[in-house]
């Protein structure tokens, strides 16, 4: 998102720059859409985690997911928010930092993913390609009142 948003930038800043303007100078805005992450695979299955309350208290339902590699899980703020996931680089499998670095979109830190502020909002993350086992996480604005839990990835 922040490499369209250059790209579109320094297009309008070289369409500004006056003089004769070149019909090729037209595709060049396309150009940041081909750097996009290919789609997740077509048998992929999209799990949901809602983020939501049991009373007062903020929880993931449902708080323990097992899924396969190549699965989309799918996290939706419901009520109680902001909301986000997190991961312990401790917690999760070898390999899996640089693996969640590139599958988190626009995270706020290394691990953590962006605020969910709105009810309806989402964030998926695909795990194509991710090392099998356990990534235990927890929502960072409301981990001091429990809210966490665990994805387990197999074959």
């Amino acid at each position: 998102m922040r490499a369209t948003w250059l790209a579109t930038g320094l297009v309008l800043v070289a369409a500004c720059g006056g003089g004769e303007k070149s019909p090729a100078a037209a595709p060049a805005a396309a150009a940041p859409a081909a750097t996009a992450p290919a789609p997740a695979a077509s048998n992929a299955t999209v799990h949901e985690i809602d983020m939501t309350l049991d009373g007062t208290t903020p929880k993931y339902s449902p708080a323990t997911l097992t899924i396969k590699q190549g699965d989309i899980v799918r996290f939706v703020n419901k009520e109680g928010g902001p909301h986000n996931v997190s991961f312990w680089p401790d917690s999760i499998p070898a390999g899996a930092q640089a693996f969640l670095t590139g599958a988190m979109k626009d995270p706020m830190a290394p691990l953590e993913s962006q605020l969910l502020v709105p009810v309806g909002s989402t964030d998926e993350i695909s795990f194509a390609g991710a090392p099998e086992g356990v990534y235990h996480f927890y929502c960072l604005p409301h981990l001091a009142m429990g809210m966490h839990g665990t994805i387990t990835v197999t074959k």
